[in-house]
């Protein structure tokens, strides 16, 4: 797959949504309503968290999470109907984006529809009992993909929904053997074989801990066999280590451009620093130039930048997984606009196919380069205020603000906003 995944994905960015937590309504309609917004902030994929009916035995608080699945087939009946769902696929192609569903395919609920027809398809504890391989995920029980059965079934789930969607994200999947995205596909590329694949890679700490305990977990460079996009999981520790620890930046940053040699030439990064998972990261910055220089710098480097709905309005507290729990919208304190400037930047092919370069690990400074131009993204994560950069004496227009940038005996002065800047290259 990695063979054939286009580029140009690192030109797109990607919207995530919780459904049951966007509107008030919490279902695919209320999504609807909202899409000219999501248009508006540049944004060309949605992504929706599993909208799946949830299974009731162990759940975890009132409403459960939607990752413990009771029936593939099936839409929670909070979400809508099918017709609906088909509604919020037209509704996002028409206005030039794709939609995307999360697949979760690794565990189910402990009383899902599979558990009851076929209890033989998984895990079980030394007691016979229904059993996960991994921590604390009570709520649901692992499928065994040592059973080719479980291929078809699944291939075949797969296969159903790519009628109804344009792209799959799918959760854990390198805790399910490489073999069975491959032979899966290959059965919906029948259906649908312009899907955009993304894989929820996991933690290199995670991947050991499931070696260790006698199972396998696929690296990211396997995943990359069949998957266009990989999550950044593989550096997201080194970036909470720099928001602990201001002197540990040039870690983080040397371990974003390792990933230029150990992955495929053509390998997409997602670039997301909040998701249902994580905290929202406005919850961790010291302050508001720090967040905003980094999401700037999300937005900038190579790859495909998600934005969790919530995060353009710099909301510090993550929607609970289990219970309902609406976002409270604050367009009083909103970066739309700005996200705008961002994704419209992003859509330069330099920054998809331009040589990409790290120019100061102190100072986070970055560079694409083509024949034709460079393109300098400037950020100031640890409030250096005055910084020493990589241009000659003179003023830049700043494309993040559209404002004039003044480089004097070789430093910017006060430097409050992002830099985004283009230079004729004079090679």
């Amino acid at each position: 797959m990695a063979k054939n995944s286009k580029v140009s994905l690192r030109n797109m960015a990607v919207y995530q949504v919780f459904v049951r937590q966007h509107s008030e309504t919490g279902d695919f309609l209320g999504v609807v309503k909202d899409l000219d917004r999501i248009k508006d902030m540049g944004f060309d994929v949605v992504y929706l968290l599993p909208f799946h009916p949830i299974g009731k035995k162990d759940r975890k608080g009132d409403v459960g999470s939607p990752y413990a699945i009771f029936d593939y087939y099936e839409i929670d009946t909070a979400h809508g109907t099918l017709d609906d769902l088909i509604t919020l696929r037209k509704e996002v192609n028409k206005r030039g984006m794709k939609l995307m569903m999360d697949i979760v395919f690794n565990h189910t609920s402990r009383d899902s529809k599979l558990t009851v027809d076929h209890p033989e398809w998984f895990y079980k504890n030394s007691n016979g009992g229904f059993a996960n391989r991994v921590g604390d995920w009570s709520d649901i029980t692992d499928l065994n993909y040592d059973i080719k059965a479980v291929w078809e079934y699944m291939a075949n789930v797969l296969a159903y929904w790519a009628k109804y969607v344009d792209g799959f994200r799918c959760d854990v999947a390198p805790l399910i053997t490489i073999d069975f995205w491959e032979y899966a596909k290959e059965i919906v590329s029948k259906v649908n074989k312009d899907m955009i694949w993304l894989t929820e890679s996991v933690e290199p700490s995670f991947i050991k801990y499931i070696r260790d305990i006698g199972y396998d977990a696929s690296s990211d460079s396997t995943m990359y066999d069949v998957f266009d996009v990989c999550y950044d999981y593989d550096i997201f520790k080194y970036m909470d280590d720099f928001l602990k620890d201001e002197s540990k930046l040039s870690r983080w940053l040397e371990e974003i451009m390792r990933q230029e040699t150990i992955y495929p030439k053509n390998y997409v990064k997602l670039r997301s620093f909040e998701n249902h998972d994580q905290d929202r990261i406005a919850s961790k910055v010291k302050d508001l130039k720090q967040l905003m220089h980094l999401t700037a710098m999300q937005m900038f480097i190579k790859g495909m930048p998600m934005i969790y709905a919530g995060q353009e309005h710099l909301i510090k507290k993550r929607p609970d997984l289990f219970e309902k729990d609406l976002i409270k919208w604050n367009k009083d304190n909103s970066i739309e606009e700005i996200l705008l400037t961002l994704n419209k930047l992003k859509k330069d092919p330099i920054m998809s196919t331009g040589v990409f370069e790290l120019k100061d690990k102190e100072n986070a400074i970055f560079t694409f380069s083509n024949d034709e131009k460079v393109r300098y993204g400037i950020f100031d994560l640890r409030d250096r205020k005055r910084l020493s950069v990589p241009l000659k004496d003179g003023r830049y227009d700043n494309l993040y603000n559209g404002k004039e940038v003044i480089v004097k005996q070789g430093y910017i002065e006060d430097l409050k906003d992002p830099v985004i800047i283009d230079i004729k290259n004079s090679f």
